[in-house]
């Protein structure tokens, strides 16, 4: 059976009214009955049930995040940094993924407004914020991670991916390859739009270079193989000389075709970038040249700022790091 307030008041003596103050406004009782109170609780074994207080309260100290993929390290880094910050401060994390789709992204906010959370974190599917601006309305603040708020009117937290787009394409037309591709989708997803407007404002500059796009219905291993296959079996006249894959994960499963089939190498053949620098991309058969996030650090930031709205701050701050291209065996051999 378990132990209620009631039981405790009456163990130590003094009423349920004192035993609330001492749980939750110790400092307006006296040190004796604080100590009291605290023996009875101790003696009793009670559990304070803060998720009933917390509804009564109409607040939690839970944060809600919601990310693209949960299965992409980056977002695992991410949501990581994330929790540290909160436990700090005495919140938690409930981590969700919305599998790029904007279907599920509704049901989990949903779920994290039946909950109460404090705030939510999120990285949107799409550009149209509607259902962000409805739940910031109806008490729940908001911060977007991995992509900033053009109008200022979020909180954001995000890395300038039209330069870290730029920065892989320029690696590449450094290194001679002027036939690039560039794997990834959807484009409507903002990062991945970012980073091919990027690379694509650098070849523009090379009268010389082409950059073909490839499309993918989504981010993940299997999709990168999918396009790569698609690559390998192109004549050597039409066939890219350069890969720019929007995340790693596709990245990955470029070199695990390219591998497998043994018909071209890396980078001899096809050169390689890949975007986020997860632990994977330098473990890679092929090391992965790649664009690196600061993952932990971009989720530790973004709790920052939510707990400054929830704690009442009116300014919508725009945090943006600057991304750092890493360069691999993928582009450079083994040099």
């Amino acid at each position: 059976m378990s132990v209620s307030v009631r039981d405790v008041a009456r163990e130590a003596g003094v009423s349920v009214g004192t035993v609330s103050n001492v749980l939750n406004r110790p400092d307006i009782v006296s040190p004796a009955t604080v100590e009291r109170v605290t023996l009875a609780i101790e003696h009793l074994g009670f559990v304070r049930n803060d998720a009933a207080r917390q509804l009564r309260a109409g607040r939690s100290h839970t944060i809600g995040l919601v990310v693209l993929d949960t299965r992409n390290p980056f977002f695992t880094d991410l949501a990581h940094g994330a929790q540290n910050r909160a436990l700090t401060e005495g919140y938690t994390v409930l981590l969700g993924g919305s599998d790029e789709s904007s279907d599920r992204e509704s049901t989990l906010l949903d779920l994290f407004e039946e909950q109460r959370v404090a705030g939510v974190l999120i990285s949107p599917v799409r550009t149209d914020l509607s259902r962000l601006w409805r739940l910031r309305e109806a008490g729940t603040q908001v911060v977007l991670v991995d992509r900033g708020s053009s109008d200022h009117s979020f909180s954001s937290v995000s890395v300038d991916d039209v330069k870290g787009g730029s920065a892989a394409a320029q690696h590449l037309i450094d290194i001679g390859r002027r036939r690039i591709a560039f794997i990834g989708g959807p484009v409507d997803i903002e990062q991945v739009g970012q980073r091919l407007e990027g690379a694509q404002s650098v070849v523009a500059r090379y009268a010389d270079a082409a950059l073909t796009i490839y499309p993918t219905e989504a981010l993940t291993v299997l999709e990168g193989r999918r396009i790569a296959e698609q690559i390998s079996a192109l004549p050597p006249a039409k066939r890219p000389d350069a890969i720019f894959a929007a995340n790693d994960l596709l990245a990955m499963g470029v070199i695990q075709a390219l591998v497998m089939s043994g018909s071209l190498r890396v980078p001899e053949d096809i050169a390689l970038v890949g975007y986020d620098d997860i632990d994977f991309a330098s473990a890679a058969v092929v090391p992965i040249t790649s664009v690196r996030q600061p993952s932990s650090e971009i989720g530790a930031t973004a709790v920052e700022l939510l707990l400054r709205e929830t704690a009442g701050a009116s300014e919508r701050e725009q945090i943006v790091f600057q991304p750092e291209l890493i360069a691999r065996a993928s582009t450079l051999g083994n040099r």
